[in-house]
């Protein structure tokens, strides 16, 4: 059982491994004290945990010298409550509320024990939010203690919050308390300190090794601030130091340091920063004015009558949905935008304030809210940033939205494929050779300077996520100008997570800004082009690793995130995020499509949702982030180690999910035989696809489930809800709200249901074993071919390239409104296969999307081919959007178009 406290190199399961490794320490002290367990074994586990624990406040230097004091003094009875009361307080989070916690004479009595329970759902009670606080010091150890107690005296009861001081003496010891700490949320660096640990514990390079902090002989305090700030970019760094503070204020690199201080000259000035700079984040302007509004006697004379709540508490007939919501729902409504409120169409006061802090924790220049969905976040991107006749390189099979906009817009949308999974009918993400030889062909056309966006999805449903840097340097490398929109609708969370955040827009757009100021960069590309020659070839610009030329790029990116799919924000709660140097040249056009989308009756609640989120995560994302990629790594683990339910059931690996050509790092998965934190986060950093752990696709077809049946089955009889199915799978996404009693219950359900197909199997003799074989069979094995999309009509082409495949979607979106210019034909009979043989071509009319697998099969204007069609119809979906079993395909016929046309020519727009 000791030995598990050894694997702290696993990748990202430090967190719950504590707890567990505490409950093995009181599992091992009760088996000592019940004469059932040797001592040494509890004395092992202890020193095992001893290096990681200094990185914690609680339980602390007293209460774990009390605990081995015990243990030396064959105390085993003492050991064992000490320990369990430890292994409690780390389990419920009491100390942070509970003085009597950190006691070494506390022992708590059973009419105590409803106080280490979790506060519960409707508690308002005085709890002071907690923290805790790194301090990164010089002196010896032996004066920590009387340091720690200095630091506590600062409090004072009217503080809003309350934290606990750790302390250490290294760059090391630091960097890893940072890391494996979620609760430290500020800094204090004392100058001085020495980089190596005075520990030589495996935890050390375990941790900073795949963080990529090597030692060097720079150990400075503002090194260290820097490396801090670059894992985790929500901290406040203090600066304290003896020398030229001047001097120091002045330097670049204090630009992540929130304020130096000279030496300790103010303590209490000290201690009141670190309050107010969590206050800084811990703020939620439209929320707090929300709330402040509620209990303000308001006489509503506007269009909003549940504003207050008179009209529903009055009411015998309506009251009851007044006592499931409770009162502040209604007397926090309202239409009006002033008296403390704000209008979202155009903010000026607590909601531009909400946007502008949004922007600092997302890493962005702007933040808009949405309150419609992340589908109307895209929307505005595109109709903010495309006009009529401009290109986008869009992902086939982006989300529907995308689609909509290049109608609403009129701009010209030029199809890549991403790569097929045909075995769980789902597709991957586009690989840069695809970007890349659009780009190129483009430029061949002469029609570059059409090219305006490049619209991906980052990561996509089923977990894929792009090396976003790769792809927006080497695209820059071809037109320095080009605009990229990221929907990071699933993972808006990554941004807090070392791990994933150089994945996203955000981040990537960071590290590229930072490249883009360092001299080198001039020097890599001049190499780059003086070893590519001075015209070289597509077919050597597709090899090479493309470096831009940084005196041309633009940087120009915008990423849209659903807040409500990762974060605590209700449902529909979306952000705009927005990086571009040219955004005064277009935040005219993003105002009119903020006019054009958002409703101007947003609700409140949504709106202050949007605003605590952003609070939540700025100050406990770090954890929480983590939290539920360790719960994700649980789920793999329970499910594919189990010996009955692998029988049926297995969650997918990365070697399973991104093909081997998209892996250069040799990456197989997060739970395979000699993977650890380091290979893992090798693989975010090389290889060209990388899967989010969070995302589990989990294959059910092998137990004879497709998976609709299978998400029917789970929320009908075992209440667990899931998303996204495919033909052979069901997709189980971990987020911050999971536990790992929702592990426990999900395991359970699944062993329940491996029970049942083996007592069916037993009992149905051979003909049940054939027909379960048989169903196994066509859903693993007799799956249609994805179809990728095929052109669109010429007709709907217009001015598009000789050999580019963009085309006017828009026209043809309204063509299907003209009831003369379109036909319906049966999917299934002789008439569609007469078309598809001797013509005239069929031509979709409409959007026709299947869920699963959710992406638009058939667009306006596309010409229907052989493998559209056998995949329509080898379909056993029952959600088929755009098409009509009963009348059959919509199309359009193109000749009629074309004569329709020429009778009256459409009017086309200049592109910008």
């Amino acid at each position: 059982m000791p030995s598990k406290t050894t694997h702290i190199d696993q990748f990202l399961l430090i967190h719950s491994s504590r707890a567990d490794n505490w409950r093995d320490i009181t599992a091992l002290a009760d088996a000592w004290a019940a004469s059932h367990g040797e001592r040494s074994a509890l004395e092992t586990a202890i020193a095992a945990v001893e290096p990681a624990e200094e990185y914690h406040a609680y339980p602390g230097v007293r209460l774990l010298a009390a605990l081995k004091e015990r243990v030396a003094t064959n105390d085993a009875g003492g050991a064992a409550r000490l320990a369990r009361r430890i292994s409690n307080g780390l389990l419920t989070h009491a100390y942070r509320a509970r003085p009597g916690e950190w006691d070494v004479h506390d022992e708590m009595s059973d009419t105590e024990v409803a106080d280490i329970m979790p506060p519960g759902t409707g508690e308002t009670g005085g709890r002071r939010p907690y923290f805790e606080v790194l301090f990164v010091n010089s002196q010896p150890a032996a004066r920590w203690p009387a340091f720690a107690a200095e630091i506590r005296r600062l409090r004072r009861p009217e503080d809003a919050f309350v934290y606990e001081p750790i302390l250490v003496g290294s760059f090391e010891d630091a960097f890893c308390a940072a890391a494996l700490n979620p609760d430290i949320i500020a800094v204090v660096l004392a100058e001085g300190f020495p980089y190596r640990s005075r520990h030589d514990a495996p935890v050390l390079r375990s941790v900073l090794d795949p963080l990529g902090e090597a030692e060097g002989p720079d150990a400075s305090a503002l090194r260290l601030a820097r490396s801090l700030k670059r894992v985790r970019p929500e901290l406040d760094v203090y600066l304290l130091s003896d020398r030229q503070v001047e001097k120091l204020a002045g330097d670049p690199a204090a630009d992540a340091v929130r304020r130096i201080f000279y030496a300790v000259e103010e303590p209490l000035e000290m201690h009141l920063a670190i309050l107010e700079g969590v206050q800084d984040r811990y703020e939620t302007p439209f929320f707090d004015n929300l709330k402040k509004y509620a209990r303000r006697p308001i006489g509503t004379f506007h269009a909003l009558p549940i504003a207050r709540g008179k009209s529903v508490f009055k009411s015998d007939w309506i009251r009851d949905m007044g006592e499931f919501y409770g009162l502040n729902l209604f007397l926090a409504e309202s239409s009006a935008t002033t008296g403390g409120l704000d209008s979202l169409l155009e903010p000026t006061g607590n909601i531009k304030r909400s946007q502008e802090m949004a922007a600092r924790a997302f890493g962005a220049d702007h933040v808009f809210f949405v309150t419609n969905g992340t589908s109307t976040s895209n929307k505005m991107a595109v109709q903010a940033l495309l006009a009529p006749g401009d290109i986008a390189v869009v992902d086939r099979n982006c989300h529907k939205s995308h689609h909509y906009g290049m109608v609403l817009t009129g701009a010209q949308p030029y199809y890549v494929e991403a790569f097929p999974m045909t075995e769980y009918s789902m597709y991957g993400a586009v690989p840069l050779d695809a970007i890349k030889r659009a780009l190129l062909a483009l430029r061949a056309e002469g029609r570059l300077d059409r090219l305006k966006l490049l619209d991906l999805t980052n990561c996509t449903f089923d977990g894929h996520m792009y090396n976003v840097r790769r792809v927006m340097e080497e695209c820059l490398a071809i037109k320095p100008d080009l605009v990229f929109l990221w929907d990071e609708a699933w993972s808006g969370f990554a941004r807090f997570s070392p791990f994933l955040r150089p994945r996203t827009a955000m981040g990537a757009a960071a590290d590229i800004e930072e490249w883009l100021r360092d001299p080198a960069s001039a020097e890599a590309y001049e190499k780059q082009r003086a070893d590519l020659g001075e015209d070289p070839s597509d077919e050597t610009l597709l090899a090479a690793r493309l470096i831009p030329d940084p005196r041309l790029v633009r940087l120009r990116v915008y990423q849209t995130n659903s807040t409500h799919k990762s974060m605590s924000a209700i449902r529909q709660g979306s952000m705009l995020l927005v990086k571009d140097v040219d955004f005064h040249t277009v935040e005219a056009q993003f105002h009119e499509a903020v006019f054009t989308h958002a409703s101007t009756s947003p609700n409140q609640q949504l709106i202050a949702s949007l605003d605590v989120a952003r609070r939540q995560m700025e100050l406990d994302g770090y954890g929480l982030v983590m939290n539920a990629i360790e719960i994700a790594l649980k789920i793999r683990q329970a499910v594919n180690e189990h010996e009955l339910i692998s029988k049926y059931f297995r969650v997918l690996g990365a070697d399973e999910m991104i093909p081997a050509a998209y892996r250069q790092s040799g990456f197989k998965d997060f739970l395979a035989p000699g993977s650890t934190w380091a290979t893992a986060v090798k693989a975010m950093r090389e290889d060209e696809f990388y899967l989010d752990p969070t995302r589990m696709t989990l294959v059910c077809g092998t137990a004879g489930f497709d998976g609709t049946q299978f998400k029917g089955l789970l929320a009908n009889e075992y209440d667990i809800q899931l998303n996204k199915t495919s033909r052979n799978s069901v997709l189980l996404q971990s987020n911050i709200n999971n536990t790992r009693s929702d592990v426990a219950h999900l395991v359970r359900v699944l062993v329940e249901i491996c029970h049942g197909i083996e007592k069916r199997l037993a009992d149905g003799g051979k003909e049940e074993r054939a027909a379960f074989a048989a169903r196994v069979k066509s859903l693993m094995t007799d799956v249609p071919d994805l179809p990728n999309f095929s052109h669109f009509h010429e007709v709907f082409r217009g001015d598009a390239g000789r050999t580019t495949p963009e085309g006017d979607i828009r026209t043809a979106f309204f063509n299907a409104y003209d009831a003369s210019v379109c036909e319906y034909v049966p999917l299934i009979g002789s008439e569609s296969d007469r078309r598809l043989k001797d013509g005239p071509e069929m031509v979709s009319a409409n959007f026709v999307i299947p869920y699963p697998p959710g992406f638009p099969i058939m667009v306006p204007g596309q010409v229907l081919t052989q493998e559209t069609i056998d995949f329509m119809r080898k379909l056993d979906v029952k959600e088929i959007h755009g098409y009509e079993k009963a009348r059959g395909l919509k199309l359009v016929k193109a000749d009629a178009v074309a004569a329709k046309a020429k009778r009256r020519p459409a009017a086309r727009a200049t592109p910008r």
